[in-house]
């Protein structure tokens, strides 16, 4: 697994999944309970990851959509 973005913007993070999920890659949330038990206070961002496999081109996805990616 490969990860694609690192949020604690929930709107931005259903975004990108969105993106991707249209681009035909299936992305998954990591530390999203993890989050929500701290209280969502931004201590423990969330992590948008995608299989090895899907890496490449969800980055050129992000990237043509203008989304800064790490």
């Amino acid at each position: 697994m490969r990860i694609i973005a690192l949020t604690n913007d929930p709107v931005r993070l259903s975004f990108l999944t969105a993106l991707l999920r249209d681009a035909g890659i299936e992305p998954v949330v990591l530390d999203g309970y993890a989050s929500a038990v701290e209280g969502s206070i931004g201590a423990i961002p969330r992590r948008l990851v995608v299989s090895e496999a899907d890496a490449d081109q969800a980055l050129r996805v992000l990237r043509e959509a203008g989304v800064e990616a790490p």
